[in-house]
């Protein structure tokens, strides 16, 4: 399933509506409204710019043909900055030819809608790219979280207390371990337990001068 799209400022996602023609605007705004958008609107491109940082819109549908800076800079613009550089745009125009619409995606457009307006069709492609965003962001959160908690473990590791004689570790609650209790405690590690060469010889001389003579009747 994914994930419901919520604007932080509104609470419901929030389309920016761009077009000089305010019954455009209107139109737009009926449909979209209607189906439990929240709207927001904006009659030339440099109100449009200011109100995306502003907002910060889950959808931004723009009209190509708008007086200087057409809908083709704004969405350049917009894709410049790193503040609503994410924000999808969604390109409406009454130009069909294969070389405006390539220019539209050059500009960052991720799609476009013709018009007259196609109900079905616009309310289908702004349903598909409202949920790819809330999607997108979602994932956005899970990795922002996942490399705080990894942040938060590299910190402890680096300031992890450790015995310089007996190499036990204290915990968060202060008592002392030895480092395998403390690592299986937070782990799923499971140690094995042996004694090395060093140990062998300081320890248990006469059973280590043993070992070394067996292996060398072996060789």
């Amino acid at each position: 399933m994914s994930p419901e799209p919520e604007n932080t400022i509104t609470g419901r996602p929030l389309i920016l509506l761009v077009d000089d023609v305010p019954k455009n605007i209107q139109l737009l705004g009926t449909i979209l409204s209607g189906q439990g958008y929240h709207i927001a609107a904006a009659t030339d491109g440099d109100k449009a710019i200011e109100m995306c940082a502003e907002l910060l819109p889950d959808l931004v549908l723009l009209d190509i043909l708008m007086p200087n800076p057409d809908g083709l800079e704004v969405c350049r613009i917009l894709k410049k900055s790193d503040i609503t550089k994410e924000i999808p745009v969604i390109f409406i125009t009454a130009r069909t030819e294969q070389e405006d619409i390539i220019r539209g995606f050059e500009a960052g457009g991720v799609d476009y809608i013709t018009k007259p307006f196609n109900t079905v069709e616009l309310l289908a492609r702004v349903k598909t790219h409202i949920e790819l965003k809330a999607s997108v962001d979602a994932q956005k959160k899970i990795v922002g979280e996942l490399k705080k908690a990894l942040s938060s473990v590299k910190v402890l590791e680096g300031l992890l207390p450790i015995c310089s004689h007996c190499k036990k570790i204290r915990d968060d609650q202060g008592y002392w371990k030895q480092v395998d209790e403390y690592v299986e405690s937070r782990t799923e590690a499971v140690f094995s337990h042996g004694i090395c060469p060093d140990c062998l010889n300081r320890l248990y001389p006469k059973y280590a001068d043993r070992v070394d003579g067996e292996k060398k009747e072996d060789s």
